[in-house]
């Protein structure tokens, strides 16, 4: 059948095309995109030189945040699918050994589609995973939540043990999680990354009892506060505490004096920039964890870390890239019982045409998450201008929207997807 899907070809190359998908095979799956999301991984990947290696096949379908509806079933996986299921993927995929991943892998199954096959070897794992919700877009931010929860779940503390009356720090036994009840900073934490770690550190079960969340941009922090405001997070027993840094010279004075002096439990860093980790190093605590959440796009990235506090001090380092299939499934599971709400992270929405120029200007436009409906004709538009619009679309959308708190909804997602112009 036809598709229309968006491919790269090469470094800072990817078009909006129309061709045929091949015969879908007996162990396979064909799915129609509701939509997708824009991940900055995206943007990252089309700026470094291209992998002969990856496109050895052909050009590859692009996109990895997306949510889907499955509309053919290979007879031999009807066992695990039925036409009519909800689908979205975990995309750190290892599959005969090898890493691949929807978006960065495959001739045929990405995010920026309107029409994917998905081959039998990851219709037959576990990546691909059902979802019971018909809100397609907060499926499509499962993905990047599940990032989130794996990378708060990967911060770990020394346990303090008493034995014969000695107190001992015994370094072979890790807390894994934040503090429960500790300071917690999220450094550069207004884009749409840093708001989900907010939705999840409120959603989690074990909580700060502080949150600080840094930025420099204040009309960044204004809507952080607007959409993820203080009062929310004291009725979840949280202190919740927003500052602007910009134009510190040093900003880690103003943020220990918030802890007391003490300096911050946890900190998660959420941008790839030298003063935001040197800044972070410089407000942990004794027994602290860094998580360099952001990912930088120079392989040469470096800062100046105090590393006689990691010897005397257990301060520690760490990194996580991505969630497994169980950080998804928890994921939407907090999704559908209203735990938290991905809607936060969202500025933007498109059809499919506004991708090319989307992904490659990524950090140009400003804003949280470009939210795509992938079988739309639709230019990228901040929900924040759609009051600016005389268009019946954009009217019908602005007057949704703004009984949503100016955040994208479930109602205004059925209403695009029902007066949309297709693609």
């Amino acid at each position: 059948m036809r598709t229309k899907a968006v491919r790269m070809y090469g470094t800072q190359d990817i078009r909006l095309e129309d061709f045929d998908l091949r015969e879908m095979r007996s162990d396979e799956l064909l799915a129609r995109i509701v939509c997708d999301s824009v991940c900055m991984s995206t943007h990252k990947m089309l700026r470094r030189p291209a992998d002969p290696k990856v496109l050895a096949a052909g050009p590859i379908i692009i996109g990895h945040e997306f949510a889907a509806k499955v509309e053919r079933v290979g007879e031999k996986v009807a066992d695990r699918y039925a036409v009519g299921d909800n689908i979205t993927a975990q995309v750190a995929m290892v599959i005969n050994g090898l890493s691949c991943a929807p978006g960065y892998t495959f001739t045929e199954l990405g995010g920026d589609a309107t029409h994917v096959i998905i081959p039998s070897e990851v219709a037959s794992s576990p990546y691909i995973v059902k979802f019971s919700s018909d809100c397609f877009f907060k499926a499509s931010l499962a993905e990047p939540l599940s990032c989130i929860i794996s990378a708060l779940r990967a911060c770990f503390h020394f346990r303090n043990l008493t034995t014969g009356g000695a107190v001992y720090v015994d370094k072979k036994i890790h807390i894994m999680g934040i503090v429960e009840g500790g300071k917690m900073a999220v450094v550069g934490g207004c884009g749409p990354m840093g708001l989900a770690m907010v939705e999840l550190t409120l959603a989690m079960d074990r909580k700060p009892g502080l949150l600080v969340v840094t930025d420099i941009d204040e009309s960044r922090l204004a809507r952080a506060r607007r959409v993820c405001p203080p009062e929310r997070a004291a009725a979840r027993g949280v202190r919740l505490v927003y500052v602007n840094i910009a134009g510190s010279n040093d900003p880690s004075v103003e943020l220990r004096a918030i802890t007391g002096g003490t300096g911050f439990d946890d900190i998660l860093v959420m941008v790839p920039m030298r003063e935001a980790v040197e800044t972070s190093d410089r407000i942990a605590a004794e027994n602290a964890c860094i998580s360099f959440f952001a990912g930088p796009p120079d392989k040469t990235f470096s800062a100046t870390v105090n590393f006689y506090d990691v010897h005397y001090k257990a301060k520690h380092i760490i990194g996580t890239i991505s969630g497994d299939v169980e950080d998804i499934k928890e994921a939407l599971a907090m999704i559908d019982a209203d735990r938290i709400r991905p809607e936060v992270m969202i500025t933007h929405v498109g059809g499919l045409n506004s991708v090319v120029d989307t992904t490659l200007n990524l950090p140009s436009i400003g804003g949280g998450k470009k939210l795509i409906y992938t079988n739309i004709d639709m230019e990228l538009t901040a929900i924040e201008d759609l009051d600016g619009k005389t268009d019946p679309l954009s009217r019908g959308l602005f007057e949704i929207c703004a009984r949503h708190e100016m955040l994208w909804s479930r109602e205004a997602e059925e209403y695009l997807l029902k007066n949309a112009k297709p693609i």
